[in-house]
């Protein structure tokens, strides 16, 4: 029996469509509701009141949510609007402009990631891009050897967003350390479905959103720093959240607090703090034991059933490497991936992945075998050949 299917109700989306897309966008739980109801009753009835009876916290409080999902400690967290704001705030803690001023990255990086640190040229960086062998995995020996005295900062995915492939970055992190840079690791497609110890790790920083496997809807994206630093770092972007007194209005320059509050800038979103809470709730009550334990057992069920129809698979075989995705490049996989949404079997694609296929704790097996017969049928009936011409322009 499979008791995390107990949770099933709690996320409407389930009983009108096959959710496997929870690598992109997790389901939404019912609770979200009340969530929003709450933010705006205390709004209506609270009105500015409402700052000082909680608000104002929220932005670090809610992180604590987070923090057991990784490893993290109560008030080590604080809350921002997406990831790439969270590394412009750790970028705008260092000057590029001296000897030590590489950024090293893998070309498997998410682009949006990509796009911002190769903007820091403008500032003085120096970006190199470590190429991978295939579209699965680094080169994890190429990666560190590109690690040198020169190097201030090197963001990384723990899981590649295309493959699914869950990278060495302990190896990252201690290559980076022994050479004097600071790591900066996402998370984001790992958070959820796999184990993750900032701590253990002895990580710079590790950032993330709830929007995926969190069920946390878009709007909230956490950043950790790690417990020495944030007292030693001094982000440029900045703003009132982040002074010791901010209701005193003083002019000049911040007097940076030293916790997480530190690494906050302007006024916070709180109408995605109140939504994001109620799967934040439902995944530390499931458990990341119990999530990653399934999710092993499912995505090994798809990758041997996409095997046994003769597909690529575009995700590493070893289930040790392999987080929470199954990327299937069956013939036509844009195009099939049109026909599957259009019969409310919910998954995306990705150039140089396939079709991805993400599910989670409240997913069945049953589900499971369903997309692939599917996939399958529309293989079989040329049903994907109604989509070629919307499929033309490439999906990013």
């Amino acid at each position: 029996m499979d008791n995390l299917l107990k949770y099933r109700s709690e996320f409407p989306i389930l009983d009108r469509s096959t959710y496997l897309i929870s690598n992109s966008h997790g389901a939404m739980p019912k609770g979200v509701y009340d969530g929003l109801r709450n933010y705006a009753d205390s709004w209506a009835t609270r009105g500015v009141r409402a700052w000082e009876e909680g608000w104002w916290e929220m932005a670090v409080d809610v992180g604590d949510k987070i923090a057991p999902l990784i490893g993290a400690r109560s008030g080590e967290i604080s809350l921002h609007q997406n990831v790439t704001l969270t590394q412009a705030v750790i970028s705008s803690c260092f000057d590029f402009r001296g000897p030590r001023n590489k950024i090293v990255m893998f070309d498997l990086e998410f682009p949006s990631v990509q796009y911002f640190y190769h903007e820091q040229t403008r500032k003085g960086a120096r970006v190199e891009i470590v190429p991978s062998a295939d579209d699965i995995r680094i080169d994890l020996d190429k990666f560190l050897a590109a690690i040198d005295e020169t190097t201030l900062l090197v963001p990384i995915s723990l899981v590649l967003f295309r493959s699914s492939f869950i990278v060495n970055a302990k190896a990252i992190i201690e290559r980076a350390h022994k050479v004097g840079a600071h790591v900066v690791l996402d998370v984001f497609q790992g958070t959820g479905t796999i184990p993750i110890d900032v701590r253990a790790l002895n990580v710079d920083f590790a950032v993330g959103g709830v929007l995926k496997w969190l069920c946390g809807g878009p709007g909230v994206a956490y950043l950790y720093v790690r417990e020495d630093l944030r007292t030693k770092l001094r982000p440029a972007l900045t703003g009132w959240i982040a002074h010791r007194r901010p209701f005193n209005f003083e002019i000049g320059p911040v007097d940076k607090r030293d916790d997480s509050f530190g690494f906050l800038n302007g006024t916070p979103h709180i109408p995605a703090l109140y939504a994001c809470q109620p799967g934040l709730q439902i995944l530390n009550d499931v458990g990341i034991a119990a999530i990653r334990e399934k999710s092993m057992r499912m995505t090994q069920r798809l990758f041997d059933a996409a095997k046994s129809q003769g597909w690529r698979v575009n995700t590493p075989e070893n289930p040790q490497e392999r987080a929470g995705t199954v990327s299937i490049d069956c013939p036509n996989a844009q195009a099939v991936s049109r026909e599957l949404l259009a019969r409310e079997i919910l998954i995306d694609y990705r150039p140089k992945a396939g079709i991805r296929l993400s599910p989670h704790f409240y997913n069945t097996e049953t589900e499971c075998d369903f997309t692939i017969s599917q996939i399958a049928e529309i293989l079989k009936t040329g049903a994907w050949k109604k989509h070629v011409a919307e499929a033309e322009p490439a999906l990013t």
